[in-house]
């Protein structure tokens, strides 16, 4: 995405941060320093948080957000705001403050990268508004210190990702419509890493051949056997559609080639689980947002 500080300064923008799938995860190796080498292709969804920046005169940071559990310092939203005052003040630039109210819609811990997409969100826009003059691959690099998942989102187009998950080559997956299951479970992300059932010696395949590879989620079996009330969600959802765990779960989703499916079915889900329907998108919306920032369905003079 082509850096965005152009432009007459804003006081406010008010931005998504769309949730991911990964449409597959395969782990071809552990590195020495304990991160697993792995291949995955992410793609967007348009079910997503909303964030709020509004630009103060102080250089003071405020947070906000719907969820009081999430309203800490320790938030990504929080530290990405911090790493970009510190890249501004090592820069020399003027230090400036803003007031940050997050609408947590997202389920947390389930997969879909909202944590991560708070944060790409959080650098994108505080880049337009503070009218910072760091380039797309310095912000990269601030989002990857935040998270491996934060690159993506940050980058803004559906792609095909190695290393840890942030050497991203842009790839057009199909959109179908997707039914998001969530079954209420908490899975430790780090358990299932170090777990050691856990594969890790599937062979690379090239960004170019994925959609061709009889590909799968290697985590899915694991966690399967650990967790049986997501086993129960991904037998319930196969029914209906082609279905797979996203990311370490706990949400798994199904794709529909249309929206009237999709939501069939997720009439017939068990009550004890969440749900939602949502469209598979190969560009961030808050790129195409941000390209329009100076319009008023963005901005907000006061």
């Amino acid at each position: 995405m082509a850096n965005q500080t152009q432009g007459p300064p804003v006081e406010t923008l008010i931005l998504p941060a769309p949730a991911k799938l990964n449409l597959f995860l395969h782990i071809t190796g552990r590195r020495e320093d304990g991160y697993h080498e792995l291949q995955t292709v992410f793609q967007f969804l348009d079910a997503q948080d909303s964030l709020s920046f509004t630009r103060l005169v102080t250089p003071t940071l405020e947070f906000q957000c719907s969820d009081p559990v999430l309203e800490n310092d320790d938030n990504l939203v929080v530290r990405a705001a911090r790493l970009l005052q510190q890249w501004a003040q090592e820069n020399q630039l003027p230090p400036q403050g803003v007031r940050i109210i997050l609408d947590k819609r997202l389920p947390y811990g389930g997969g879909l990268g909202g944590g991560s997409s708070d944060a790409a969100t959080t650098l994108l826009a505080l880049r337009q508004l503070w009218q910072l003059p760091i380039s797309t691959s310095d912000l990269l690099l601030l989002g990857l210190q935040l998270g491996a998942d934060v690159p993506v989102f940050v980058n803004g187009h559906a792609a095909f990702a190695e290393g840890v998950g942030e050497q991203l080559t842009p790839v057009t997956p199909s959109s179908p419509w997707y039914l998001v299951v969530d079954p209420r479970v908490q899975i430790s992300t780090a358990s299932i890493f170090q777990h050691p059932d856990l594969r890790r010696d599937c062979p690379p395949i090239a960004s170019h051949d994925w959609q061709s590879q009889q590909t799968e989620n290697v985590i899915e079996p694991l966690v399967r056997r650990l967790y049986p009330e997501v086993a129960n969600a991904l037998d319930w959802l196969v029914e209906y559609a082609p279905t797979r765990l996203t990311g370490t779960g706990a949400c798994l989703f199904g794709s529909f080639e249309s929206q009237e499916m999709a939501r069939a079915a997720l009439a017939r889900m068990p009550a004890q689980w969440t749900g939602f329907v949502a469209r598979g998108l190969n560009e961030s919306p808050v790129c195409q947002l941000l390209r329009q920032a100076s319009t008023d369905n963005l901005t907000n003079h006061d």
